[in-house]
């Protein structure tokens, strides 16, 4: 159920809402869970943020970015630059926009492993979701590498995959992998609309088809399947709604308008 406030419920037909932003809205007011929002542009942030984030995981995919392990990961000049361990560290002269951008732009000069794919599929709805100013003064300091993100971004999650909705980061895990392929051990996804998810090095597939993928990357003989854990990973959307509302700093002090 979505509350607004302390009690009002909300008239979701009455709202502004795309097909996949009215079907996310639909499955949290039909949930038994109490899901609450100090507002209606709140609920509406959150709803858009996750429309987001679906297309930017269409994106990511289409840029043709390469799935490689961090041994070989790269990353394209200016804009990043390759640390020792295959993390790819902003160049501080460069606006965080413009080297997210980057990669959905010109994908093919990039690779990465695909916990460091959805970080980046998120900084690319955050960024649209806060806008520019917001997202430069506050993502400055950006590591691509794992699931290493800045503290701006700030995941939350549960562990209920019944309340998992589009938008959210999945996780598949199997547990009796190649040896020599520990980039398989798992794979990481963004839940996509129709029920499908998109996990960079696999596509955009069914549940059954990340299964069936994940599987064929096995111990030989291995019996045990690889499955979809419980965990969903969502962003904060309150507190980067909030950040929105910043538009300047000097010094400790920040400005901010109404949200």
């Amino acid at each position: 159920m979505i509350l607004i406030g302390n009690s009002d419920s909300v008239d979701i037909g009455a709202l502004p809402l795309s097909q996949t932003e009215r079907a996310v809205a639909m499955k949290k007011q039909r949930s038994p869970v109490t899901y609450r929002y100090e507002s209606t542009d709140a609920l509406l942030f959150e709803l858009r943020m996750r429309s987001r984030i679906v297309d930017s995981a269409y994106a990511l995919l289409a840029s043709g970015i390469r799935f490689t392990t961090f041994e070989y990961s790269e990353g394209r000049e200016p804009y990043w630059f390759r640390m020792v361990n295959g993390g790819l560290r902003l160049n501080p002269d460069i606006q965080p926009s413009e080297a997210i951008l980057d990669i959905f732009y010109n994908g093919r000069a990039y690779a990465v492993e695909c916990a460091t794919a959805i970080v980046i599929v998120l900084y690319r709805a955050v960024l649209e979701s806060i806008g520019r100013g917001p997202f430069n003064l506050y993502f400055r300091d950006l590591l691509l590498y794992d699931w290493h993100y800045d503290e701006d971004l700030r995941m939350k999650s549960i562990d209920n995959i019944e309340e998992a909705n589009v938008g959210d980061v999945l996780y598949f895990k199997n547990p009796d992998h190649a040896p020599d392929q520990p980039q398989w051990q798992g794979e990481n996804t963004v839940l996509l609309p129709g029920g499908v998810h998109y996990g960079h090095g696999i596509g955009i597939k069914s549940t059954e088809g990340i299964i069936a993928g994940l599987n064929r990357r096995r111990r030989p003989g291995s019996q045990i399947s690889a499955y979809l854990t419980d965990r969903v990973v969502f962003p904060d959307f309150a507190y980067l709604r909030r950040l929105s509302g910043i538009v300047g700093r000097i010094g400790s002090s920040i400005y901010i308008q109404n949200l």
